[in-house]
């Protein structure tokens, strides 16, 4: 239950972000309902989201892996929903998405990705405990701006996870919104038995 009211002051710049959020995402994001108590907090950080979605130097599928395995590491329920959602909407296999908290254990993952999710459970960690060795292999494998750009999707992932964790933010249905109910057949199926 989040521990600060879903209800902020209804100001004009809240009203517009609601309007943003419900056209964008199909309803309005808790973390910015909360954010919205404090109107400079939220500016900020819609500024500086705005600028995390224009780094382009690292795969978008790792991307998603590394804020996962972030989120995963946090224990942040509402981020690895969100990002369930997002990573499926762009077409990344549900697998990789629903194994990560298990990542080690799966087999849906290629070596690079278990390298990135390692890095990112890693520098995670308080303290982070990356070594030369691991960090080595990326920017042998990714090159210096995907490696740096993966440096900072993890720490971006370590903001947005401790802030919704800290607040008591949970799911919002975002991963129960995008995949096919176990059980219900596929749409193809249906029709060609009709």
């Amino acid at each position: 239950m989040a521990r600060v009211s879903l209800t902020p002051r209804r100001t004009f710049f809240f009203r517009f972000m609601e309007w943003y959020s419900k056209k964008t995402y199909g309803k309005v994001l808790d973390p910015g309902k909360v954010l919205a108590h404090q109107p400079d907090v939220l500016r900020a950080d819609l500024r500086f989201e705005r600028s995390v979605a224009k780094w382009n130097r690292l795969d978008a599928d790792l991307k998603a892996l590394a804020e996962m395995a972030t989120a995963a590491s946090i224990g942040c329920s509402w981020c690895m929903d969100f990002g369930y959602w997002v990573s499926r909407e762009r077409g990344m296999a549900r697998e990789k998405l629903v194994d990560v908290p298990r990542w080690r254990e799966s087999g849906a993952y290629t070596e690079l990705e278990r390298d990135v999710m390692a890095y990112a459970e890693a520098m995670t960690a308080t303290p982070p405990t990356v070594d030369d060795e691991l960090a080595a292999r990326l920017v042998g494998r990714l090159g210096e701006p995907a490696f740096v750009e993966l440096t900072a999707m993890v720490a971006v992932e370590n903001l947005r996870s401790r802030i919704n964790a800290a607040l008591g933010l949970t799911s919002q249905g975002f991963k129960d919104s995008c995949d096919v109910p176990q059980g219900a057949e596929p749409v193809s199926t249906a029709r060609q038995r009709r």
